[in-house]
């Protein structure tokens, strides 16, 4: 009977001892990639710092846009009544 405890125990703590190691590699390999990107983020920081500024993008406003934002629109009452002439029940 006592080799039997003893070999459960020995069983449980190696099984205690390999999730311990699992823990530790894991946290290493989180610790690699944590360093890995710290120092991409440097590089990436340094490289934008050294490139001269670049020109804001201006976006081009059409002239159907401009001439549609210059036309004023019709009245609420006036548009009810071109729907409701044009067949539209509302």
């Amino acid at each position: 009977m006592a080799n039997q405890d003893r070999n459960r125990a020995d069983a449980r703590f190696n099984k205690t001892n390999q999730v311990k190691s699992a823990k530790t590699e894991h946290e290493l390999a989180t610790k690699a990639v944590l360093d890995n990107m710290a120092k991409l983020k440097a590089l990436r920081l340094a490289r934008e710092a050294a490139e001269p500024p670049r020109p804001a993008v201006v976006k081009k406003t059409s002239q159907k846009s401009a001439k549609k934002s210059d036309e004023k629109t019709p009245a609420l009452s006036d548009w009810l009544t071109g729907q409701q002439s044009g067949g539209r029940r509302t």
